[in-house]
């Protein structure tokens, strides 16, 4: 693909964003002593970065990247520039919502996305890189769009996946991306999840859900009709990554018949896998990379406590080494390559540093600095985070991070932020995160763990928290705490939750079964009332609800389940105070999921300030709201963990 990083961008909407904070009054005696830390600026560490994504174009002459467009509400806009030449041309004009990710269409024009207001109705535009001819290509009402493949080799036409005939399903159009003309290409039937072309971006591969099983269809030529190949339980994935160079089989990552994922060769008329490429005995293995110009499978990716590559290629393999000799003490990753593999864009990152771009010309051996994300924030003033790990009370090892405030001292106890990931079916990974350091900063130790059902470490790890949502996945994070405890970090009496989206479910699920464990709690979009939260999936996730109710529960059949699991049942138990964060435009947890839980516990008497964005989504995007919510949540901390 021209670039993998557009399709990408369309996805990271589902991640939180989870950045900005404030200043905090030191309280704790911990902080009061000569080798305290020095206070940073709440501002400088949710800071939108100076630059960051760049891209190049496919032929290698232009450099693109995002900043912020200091007329524009310091929005991230999309500019671009020659290489080694000092200017820019800001092709974007983004005041009220920066951008979530661009990539390049062909050698003069470049693509962005963007939603109104945090609601992920997902727009695909494009522009010249003169900053002409800037359309809307999807300019349609309440659809969510898809690049399904940016067709490399043909630089008027993408592929895209829409919801505008069905919003339950996407269709498959050809999109000129000069003129937004647009022709169905593939009609949804009304079961197919997902698309994929091969090596020249003809549409051979669907697959399907009816929520519990899962289908490969798979189809010769694109005048053929799909035909169905491999059906399995959602509980098995054979994941389909890229076509083999010929295009006549696949790549794909299966947990078939084996517990962790791993890459194997895919014979299609045969529907099975037989050559395995790479496994791993500790962990998934999902990442495949390859170089189309040389027709060769490079290496693969996997992540243990950090990310780890593996190489096949002497070539990848040395530019690696290469790059690693001049750049050490850091991770080091490529993020781009020319189509003629000559000149690259490199990123390192560390977990105290938030990371630098460079451009490299591979021939020359030439490597030149782009660009720190956030100059400001001085690795030597940033904590470290420590993989950790610790067994839970049924015996189950439980992987995670800790990170300590700079000054401390063994034996000391200090105040402590327990911070769950969301999904639930996700992880936390290793590397820099804006808010643990700033809670670091601020003199807090952080405690991030991967509870049962977080993915990569196994299906099996995976399945055992299916219907287990306030259960052993509760334990999971209360067990960490307990460790913590006997590790003589934690302050008992000053132990506080905070989270997002499942993670905020978490957090109210914490102070509504464990009600002695914290002294507060912090739930940013989280969820309240299990029963609720299903009543209200948006419409294209409705082909995976009956996998969801495999999962968390059904409201029909186990309501006993999801009523012993959803905190808004528990108020009598919750005790502590609790500030509240949502977006009002959230599609995914619903504004009231929060007004439940907040109006029944000041019908209690608790102290639950609530933050309402009108202009926010799943997590608040922008830079000022940002802030707003980091001051706050600071603030309330302070309150209940150091002023006691």
């Amino acid at each position: 693909m021209k670039n993998k990083n557009l399709i990408i961008a369309l996805f990271s909407i589902t991640l939180f964003f989870l950045n900005s904070c404030q200043k905090l009054k030191t309280g704790d005696d911990s902080m009061n002593h000569k080798n305290s830390i020095k206070e940073i600026p709440l501002e400088d560490f949710f800071r939108n970065p100076e630059m960051s994504s760049f891209q190049l174009s496919p032929n290698g002459e232009y450099i693109s990247y995002m900043k912020p467009w200091e007329d524009g509400n310091r929005m991230m806009n999309v500019y671009v520039s020659k290489i080694n030449s000092d200017e820019e041309i800001r092709l974007t004009s983004a005041s009220k919502r920066s951008l979530y990710g661009y990539g390049w269409l062909n050698d003069e024009r470049i693509a962005y996305v963007q939603d109104q207001g945090g609601d992920e109705n997902i727009h695909i535009y494009a522009v010249d890189i003169d900053g002409k001819n800037d359309i809307d290509l999807t300019p349609f009402e309440n659809i969510q769009a898809r690049i399904t493949d940016d067709l490399e080799d043909d630089p008027n036409y993408i592929l895209v996946s829409i919801n505008k005939r069905n919003e339950r399903i996407h269709d498959v159009y050809r999109l000129n991306v000069n003129t937004g003309e647009m022709e169905m290409i593939a009609e949804n039937p009304g079961n197919i999840s997902g698309w994929m072309t091969d090596n020249s971006g003809k549409l051979r591969i669907a697959t399907t859900s009816d929520g519990v099983n899962s289908s490969l269809l798979y189809r010769d030529k694109e005048s053929d009709k799909f035909r169905t190949i491999l059906t399995t339980n959602f509980k098995e994935s054979v994941s389909p990554l890229y076509f083999t160079f010929d295009d006549q089989e696949l790549y794909v990552s299966s947990n078939r018949g084996r517990d962790k994922s791993a890459i194997y060769k895919f014979d299609l008329n045969e529907a099975k896998e037989y050559e395995l490429i790479f496994e791993h005995d500790q962990v998934d293995v999902y990442g495949l990379m390859r170089s189309k110009k040389r027709k060769k499978i490079t290496g693969v990716s996997y992540t243990t406590d950090k990310r780890q590559t593996h190489f096949f290629d002497d070539w990848r393999e040395n530019l690696q080494m290469k790059l690693e000799t001049k750049l050490k003490g850091v991770e080091v990753a490529i993020s781009d390559l020319s189509k003629d593999e000559s000149k690259a864009i490199i990123i390192t990152y560390s977990d105290r540093s938030r990371g630098t771009y460079y451009f490299y010309d591979i021939e020359k051996d030439n490597l030149k600095k782009l660009a720190d994300l956030s100059p400001w924030l001085k690795e030597e003033a940033m904590a470290f985070m420590k993989p950790i790990s610790y067994k839970s009370r049924d015996g189950l090892i439980i992987p995670g991070y800790l990170t300590l405030p700079l000054n401390y001292k063994e034996g000391n106890k200090i105040p402590v932020v327990v911070n769950p990931h969301g999904g639930p079916w996700a992880r936390d990974n290793w590397g820099f995160d804006s808010q643990v350091q700033f809670l670091a900063n601020r003199g807090y130790a952080v405690l991030q763990m991967n509870f049962r059902g977080s993915v990569g470490y196994g299906r099996e790890f995976w399945e055992i928290s299916f219907k287990q949502w306030g259960k052993t996945m509760q334990d999971d994070i209360t067990d960490g705490v307990n460790w913590l405890i006997d590790e003589g970090i934690a302050d008992p009496d000053r132990i506080g939750i905070y989270g997002a989206s499942y993670g905020g479910y978490a957090t109210l699920a914490g102070l509504a079964f464990t009600p002695d464990l914290y002294a507060c709690g912090v739930d940013y979009v989280g969820v309240s009332n299990i029963f609720t939260l299903l009543e209200t999936l948006p419409p294209y996730w409705e082909l995976g609800r009956q996998m969801m109710y495999e999962m968390i529960g059904n409201p029909e059949t186990e309501q006993e389940l999801l009523r012993e699991a959803s905190p808004l049942f528990h108020i009598d138990n919750i005790k502590a105070p609790l500030f509240v964060a949502q977006g009002a435009n959230d599609p995914r947890v619903k504004q009231a999921e929060s007004d439940q839980i907040v109006e029944a516990l000041k019908l209690k008497g608790i102290d639950v300030p609530y933050m309402l964005k009108e202009d926010e989504g799943h997590g608040f995007y922008n830079e000022s709201n940002q802030f707003d919510f980091y001051r706050e949540m600071i603030g309330f901390l302070d309150k209940h963990l150091k002023n006691k």
